[in-house]
């Protein structure tokens, strides 16, 4: 599967569009094919494990219902759609997909969402805070897209919310293999012609809000920052109530030395690869050893779990520090090399490991890995 900018490059999407206007893109990925059947869909739906909803219309009134979902007999034929969120934690087809948008790194991604809509069926028009990049799979969807800013929003449903009525700056007909890139705030409406399914990837960052929440937790977990303030130079105060500008900067910079760059890099590890939704883990830890591993990977490849984020800093990762799941890990610096391979790659080889399967320490640490599941044997 290969991206097909049309006439731009990575680099002229990025500065022309990016977090700046839609683009439509015909034919942006030729020859597509849908990455599971809406029967399928249905399945991963069901599932207790799997975050899915489904949007429907009863005359003027919408309607939103969270999964799991087992039957769909009541809706008819018309006016509903199905979305599951986090795609890629579960079908390693969605892995294919996510690599057509690697120019944009991994720790911008939110997921892969499906979205499968009968003729008539959407979300309504809605506004969302985040990039994306609809993909159409089979059948066709008319997207009317609105400018940025001024727009009303509304609680349609307790579980939708939706935007005023807008004038469109773009309306198309998407068709199998089109793609439309929609930045954050611009409204948008997509009504199903006929059945149909999306893949939609996006992209997204936490608010300051959310980091600064994520970093309060971080601190009370790890006990720290429970430093206080020192003052041994105070002066006689002659207005008891008063924060002086000293006092001030003795507050802020207080505050400044707890959020030093190794604590903010540590909890941005932890906190960009936890993982939103649940990951298709196994219930118990495997059994490998390092000679199953020596032995299967001549004629297997080991795969990443789909949804696994594992990122590293470019400051950091010589020192052998690298983050999976939430989790900061420490390797020996002479491992270090090791870890943009990891990162970057989905899918290691005998061939891309040559070299690292004879470490004995390197593979020690792999099978702990595979052994929780973040890393699996493809027998494809």
């Amino acid at each position: 599967m290969q991206l097909d900018l049309n006439d731009l490059t990575p680099e002229q999407f990025l500065a022309e569009y990016w977090q700046k206007k839609p683009l439509v893109i015909r034919q942006g990925l030729k020859n597509f094919q849908d990455l599971l059947s809406a029967d399928e869909l249905a399945g991963l739906a069901s599932e207790e494990l799997v975050e899915s909803r489904r949007v429907f219309r009863q005359g003027e009134e919408w309607h939103a219902e969270l999964g799991p979902f087992d039957s769909y007999e009541h809706l008819g034929e018309t006016d509903w759609t199905l979305v599951v969120q986090a795609l890629n934690n579960w079908l390693p087809a969605a892995e294919d997909l996510l690599q057509c948008f690697d120019f944009i790194p991994r720790w911008r991604l939110d997921d892969v969402m499906a979205s499968f809509g009968t003729p008539g069926g959407g979300a309504g028009p809605h506004i969302d805070l985040y990039d994306v990049f609809i993909c159409q799979g089979s059948g066709s969807r008319r997207w009317r897209v609105g400018g940025r800013g001024g727009h009303t929003e509304f609680a349609a449903h307790p579980a939708l919310l939706h935007c005023e009525s807008f004038e469109p700056i773009l309306d198309v007909e998407l068709k199998t293999g089109d793609i439309l890139y929609l930045p954050p705030g611009y409204p948008h409406d997509g009504v199903s012609l006929e059945p149909a399914m999306s893949f939609s990837v996006g992209y997204r960052t936490a608010s300051a809000k959310e980091m600064l929440t994520g970093m309060a937790d971080y601190l009370i977990d790890h006990e720290l920052g429970a430093e206080q303030i020192a003052d041994p130079d105070r002066r006689v105060s002659s207005q008891p109530g008063c924060i002086t500008p000293t006092d001030f900067s003795r507050l802020k910079q207080q505050l400044l030395d707890t959020l030093d760059d190794s604590l903010i890099s540590e909890f941005a590890g932890c906190f960009l690869t936890a993982s939103k939704c649940e990951l298709d883990l196994p219930e118990s830890v495997q059994g490998f050893e390092a000679s199953d591993l020596l032995d299967v990977i001549q004629s297997q490849d080991l795969t990443r779990l789909g949804g696994l984020r594992c990122l590293y800093f470019e400051a950091t990762y010589r020192q052998g520090t690298l983050f999976i799941n939430g989790e900061k890990e420490s390797l020996s610096a002479d491992l270090a090399d090791v870890i943009p391979l990891l990162c970057n790659t989905p899918v290691l080889t005998a061939a891309s490991l040559a070299g690292w399967l004879e470490n004995s320490v390197f593979l020690e640490q792999m099978i702990v890995w595979i052994n929780k599941g973040y890393w699996y044997f493809d027998e494809d």
